[in-house]
């Protein structure tokens, strides 16, 4: 690989996974990672620009982010792009009343949205609620739309908890996408208008962004396919194997975020 200084050349603005990046979510409100709260702070406090890019879908945002208030990281709502907010946007310009197949804390996303009658479903992380019942009421109002259409909040395939790794929305997407013989409208990483957002909330061209995150394809994928450069943390759902994948390869492997931000302070431009 190239030196640092010539990878990270021109980068203004930094994105930044949360989940497994910043802290492994469970129970009590999950735990910071080692290092993760001062880094954030450093780099907030540097010149770079600064924006939260995350697929949590078990949480509205407001609750994520008092999440990570508490365990001592300075961010609020306006700093994160999450998919939630950007599905509904897409159900309000498009006319579409949802089937909601989704995890209770974050239904409080969707409050303004008419689910009556539906004409579309909207899949996330649902956990628990990935019951066949709400499953097989996923696919049949499916199988009875001439159109069907199946949005789903990220599409990744396992996530990282304090209680070990779980599996995420993607393989539910699937699963329906089977079925129905059909093809989901991902909504969030790796989708590029997602990340394209971000960027533009921040006034940052991809050119001129990295990405920092766990997921070799979700973050660090789909970060390149927009024109960034990427950063896998060894943190999280990271693997070994990540290091080595047949089709995705970081712009470089750091162990954890604080690694990450030490090497953007250092050898970004001053």
């Amino acid at each position: 690989m190239a030196p640092w200084v010539e990878r990270l050349a021109g980068v203004r603005g930094v994105l930044l996974d949360i989940s497994g990046v910043l802290y492994d979510s469970g129970a009590g409100g999950g735990t910071a990672i080692a290092g993760s709260v001062e880094a954030v702070a450093r780099l907030k406090g540097s010149r770079l620009k600064v924006r939260f890019c995350t697929n949590e879908s078990q949480k509205s945002r407001a609750e994520l982010v008092g999440q990570l208030r508490r365990l001592g990281f300075d961010i609020s709502e306006g700093e994160v792009t999450a998919p939630a907010p950007a599905a509904c946007q897409i159900l309000k310009e498009r006319g579409l009343r949802p089937y909601l197949l989704i995890h209770d804390g974050v239904r409080s996303e969707f409050d303004q949205i008419d689910t009556s009658n539906p004409n579309c479903v909207v899949i996330a992380d649902a956990g628990e609620s990935f019951s066949y019942q709400n499953m097989n009421n996923a696919f049949q109002v499916l199988m009875e739309l001439e159109n069907p259409v199946l949005i789903s909040l990220g599409k990744g395939r396992y996530y990282k908890e304090t209680s070990g790794l779980m599996l995420d929305v993607g393989p539910y997407m699937k699963a329906l996408e089977y079925a129905c013989g059909i093809k989901a409208e991902v909504v969030g990483k790796p989708s590029p208008e997602f990340f394209k957002s971000a960027l533009q909330a921040i006034g940052v061209e991809a050119h001129q962004a990295v990405m920092i995150g766990d997921d070799i394809v979700g973050d660090v994928g789909g970060a390149q396919r927009c024109g960034m450069r990427a950063l896998q943390v060894r943190t999280g759902k990271f693997r070994p194997s990540d290091e080595h994948h047949p089709e995705v390869k970081a712009d470089g492997y750091v162990d954890n975020l604080a690694e990450a931000v030490d090497l953007l302070l250092q050898h970004t431009d001053k």
